[in-house]
């Protein structure tokens, strides 16, 4: 028997809600999720997505619901039919697949990732062993290491990673890293490996992206203002898990969320100002439901605290511009 909700209380408590900016879907959440509703839209339903097109299930929800069929490997997509590969970025023996196949495929992978894909690709054909910094088992790991031959790069996940690499010719290095990391972790692992291999290659330009570096900025501006944070976004969603860890970091409790649903109202007692922010896969709707479920509890007083303003925006694949 399902339980009923709690009354709100008669006389509701204040609560200040400190929203950070910029929070939500980054450029390439967004142009992945269009490439999706405009292949429905030119190819009509079903069109095949390989893997979660970026991790909330939100968004996946309402993209099953206009057509979309989510798989998490091309042979479960029949032959005839168009496939989207998601914003993380698959190997290369992926779209070489679909090609030998015939399917129509649209590859919405950040052009951000892409650009790891191309510098990962450089490095090899230079003659360097890549040491890339990122999460084991992440599909944007997967997909940089599909870019290149087998046991060209090296996973490096934390500062003691980096400080046991053995490297076989240590005047031979370069470093990448995943694009949804903390920014002060890898600064600290990138620190070991230039201290360690003080020729190692360094990217050009920041690999980190720019919606994860100001998400992770944002947080830290209102955190120390905060009794307690709440991060709205997937347990899959690296970006939205380093979050928790920036609050955490500044000396604030933090909990990561998917939607208004799981808010602990236990957990907010004592509570006087919330943090709230979302990751960059958490679509802004999620957000006006969570603060208007605390709304119902507590008398709220809303401040959005901006640190940055995002108008970057990614071109859409040739061929869906005008679907």
């Amino acid at each position: 028997m399902t339980q009923a909700p709690a009354a709100a209380p008669a006389t509701k408590p204040p609560m200040t809600l400190l929203i950070a900016a910029p929070r939500g879907f980054c450029a390439g959440v967004d142009r992945a999720i269009i490439i999706v509703e405009k292949a429905i839209e030119k190819y009509g339903a079903p069109v095949y997505v390989r893997h979660e097109i970026v991790h909330n299930k939100y968004v996946v929800d309402s993209l099953k619901a206009k057509g979309a069929i989510f798989v998490e490997e091309l042979d479960q997509v029949p032959d005839g039919v168009p496939v989207v590969f998601s914003a993380h970025g698959v190997p290369k023996a992926v779209p070489a697949k679909a090609e030998e196949r015939g399917l129509d495929y649209l590859d919405a992978t950040c052009p951000l990732v892409s650009k790891v894909h191309r510098q990962a690709e450089r490095q090899v054909d230079a003659g360097r062993h890549i040491l890339f910094v990122g999460h084991r088992g992440h599909p944007e790991v997967i997909g940089t290491f599909g870019q290149v031959p087998e046991g060209t790069m090296t996973l490096i996940e934390t500062v003691e990673d980096a400080e046991a690499f053995i490297p076989a010719d240590p005047d031979n290095l370069a470093f990448l890293t995943q694009t949804t990391l903390s920014v002060d972790d890898t600064a600290a692992i990138v620190a070991t490996l230039e201290r360690r291999f003080p020729t190692i290659a360094a990217p050009k330009g920041e690999d980190i992206c720019y919606a994860t570096s100001n998400r992770q900025t944002a947080v830290k501006a209102i955190a120390g203002r905060c009794d307690a944070l709440y991060v709205i976004g997937a347990p899959n969603s690296s970006n939205s898990l380093r979050l928790v860890e920036v609050a955490e970091r500044e000396g604030t409790p933090a909990r990561l969320i998917q939607r208004a649903d799981e808010i602990d109202f236990d957990w907010l007692a004592g509570v006087t100002t919330l943090g709230l922010t979302a990751g960059a896969s958490a679509p802004e709707v999620l957000v006006r439901e969570v603060v208007d479920a605390i709304a119902a509890r507590f008398t709220v007083a809303e401040e959005q605290v901006e640190t940055a303003r995002e108008s970057i925006a990614f071109k859409l694949p040739r061929g869906l511009e005008p679907a």
